[in-house]
Formats: C-alpha cells, structure tokens, sequence
C-alpha cells in the first residue's frame, strides 16, 4: 500500500518473496461507498476519486484523459512491452466500443492489422494491469454447445466514457454504448464485493440460453443475474433457460428502479444498491 512492492522494486529484488507476500486488489470506488446522490455520477465519471470528486464534467474528464495518456506512453513501457502508445490507445478505444460483447479477436486484429496472438497479447497485458476484466464462459455444459469467447469489460465506467468521447451523463444516456456501459457497471460492482474465492462467469449457448453474470459462491450456491437498464425489465425464455442449465439457487433481474419486486415465482427485479448490500452483509450467502 505504501509502494514499498511496486512492480518496478520488485522487478530489481533478489528475492522472490515467495510465501511472503500477500495481494490486495485495491478497485476504484463502489457503490457502497460513495452518497445515494453520487452512483449516477460513480457510473459516468467511474471511481478513481480525482476524477469522481472533480469540479466539473470537464476537469473530470481531462483527468481521465491525462490518466489514459500516462498509463500509455509512460506507464506501460516502463513495465517491459515495447509496444506503440497509439497502437494500444486504439485498441483500448475498439474494446470501449464493444463493452460487454464477447471478444471477437479476428475482428479486431482486421481493424489494428495485426495477428490474433497480438491480440492476445495485447488482452493479457490490459487484464494484467487491472485496466480490463475478462469474464469468462460458464463451461460446466459439457453436453451443449457453448460460446467459448469471453467478455470483456474495460473495468472503470469513467475510462470507458474518455476512450469513447462522452463528456457528460446525459451524453451518456444518449450514446449507443450506455447499455453496454451500464452492464460492465453492475458486473463491476457485483464482483468486487463478491466474497474471496467466488467465482464468475457468463453464460450463452448456440440455444439461445443467456445470462449476463453467474456467481459461483465458495458454498457452490449460484445466483443467475440479469442487467437491464429499462425501468420496466423483462426477461426473456432464453435467461430462465441458462437458469435451468446451471442449477441457479437464486434468480435476480437488476435494473436501475428503486423497488424490489418478483418477476416470476424465483426471479426478483432488484436495485444495484440492494443487491450489493446483500453481498457485503452474506446473511444470504
């Protein structure tokens, strides 16, 4: 916490440390832990607090643009990958626009004209340094056919909107990217106050089953999530199909309303606020 075991010392260190350090991902701010009159702003200027706390859209915005830039030309290098700022600025602006998809890495190599194992490369490195989140297919369905693409998220709201130009929330909610930004939102959010050791996943089949998160608790009960940003939420047979398909012990729909209420007899439309304090507290769990 102090940078005494930066990436840069302990790259010169003798020693390995080796069952003597411990890691703790320290994430931009959640939720949680910011005023009820602040998530609309947490969601479109993210969490880093310089950026949440700024004066204006503007300075708020100029920071996260500075953010990009140093993390790029500077930050990057200095970690080892000779790897050209702009080129990966590019790459950093295509997965902005395709928040929340299922990687496509041929289409992407086309557009940067690179291989798809420059992509990969690429991928890992952003997932390494905590600026992207690759979710994972849920793969337990042996016997079906399954989408084996991850998502990918870039991991903070607010560096998603300054790769894609999107000065203001109200911009934002005219954008064609805001459900897609909305979605990496909640998933953020859900996992970060997930108990230590759960795993997360989604789920899609050739089918046509479909569901924006699974969580796997450390006690191996699931919950199926879906993301909606309409305030009126429907769901369709394709998400109480993946419900089935991984044995899901609870079913929520969240969306961006206020009150709590079921859906169908096992599925309840619920808040984000909720739901994570349903988390943090594990009374369910």
């Amino acid at each position: 916490m102090l940078g005494s075991a930066s990436i840069e010392l302990l790259k010169q260190s003798s020693e390995t440390l080796a069952g003597r350090i411990a890691y703790l991902e320290l994430p931009p701010l959640h939720a949680l832990e910011v005023n009820g009159d602040q998530n609309q702003l947490l969601w479109s200027r993210g969490g880093f607090p310089d950026s949440l706390l700024a004066a204006d859209d503007a300075i708020s915005l100029q920071w996260r643009l500075d953010f990009i830039r140093t993390y790029l030309e500077r930050d990057i290098p200095q970690l080892g990958p000779r790897i050209p700022a702009e080129t990966l600025r590019r790459f950093c602006v295509m997965l902005a626009h395709n928040q929340s998809e299922p990687l496509n890495a041929a289409k992407l190599a086309k557009s940067l004209g690179v291989d798809g194992k420059t992509v990969s490369k690429y991928l890992d490195l952003m997932v390494d340094l905590l600026l992207v989140r690759r979710l994972q297919p849920w793969h337990a369905n042996a016997a079906k056919r399954m989408v084996k693409s991850p998502k990918v998220y870039i991991r903070d709201g607010g560096i998603t909107h300054a790769l894609l130009a999107i000065p203001t929330q109200e911009a934002l909610l005219s954008h064609p990217a805001c459900g897609g930004s909305w979605e990496g939102y909640v998933v953020e959010n859900i996992i970060n106050l997930t108990p230590q050791n759960t795993e997360a996943y989604f789920y899609r089949s050739s089918g046509g089953a479909e569901c924006d998160l699974i969580l796997k608790f450390p006690n191996q009960k699931i919950w199926a999530i879906e993301i909606k940003r309409s305030l009126n939420p429907k769901v369709t047979k394709g998400f109480y199909y993946a419900c089935d398909d991984v044995n899901a012990n609870s079913r929520y729909v969240v969306y961006p309303g206020v009150e709590t209420y079921p859906i169908s007899a096992d599925t309840t439309a619920i808040n984000l606020i909720s739901l994570l304090e349903m988390l943090d507290t594990k009374n369910t769990l």
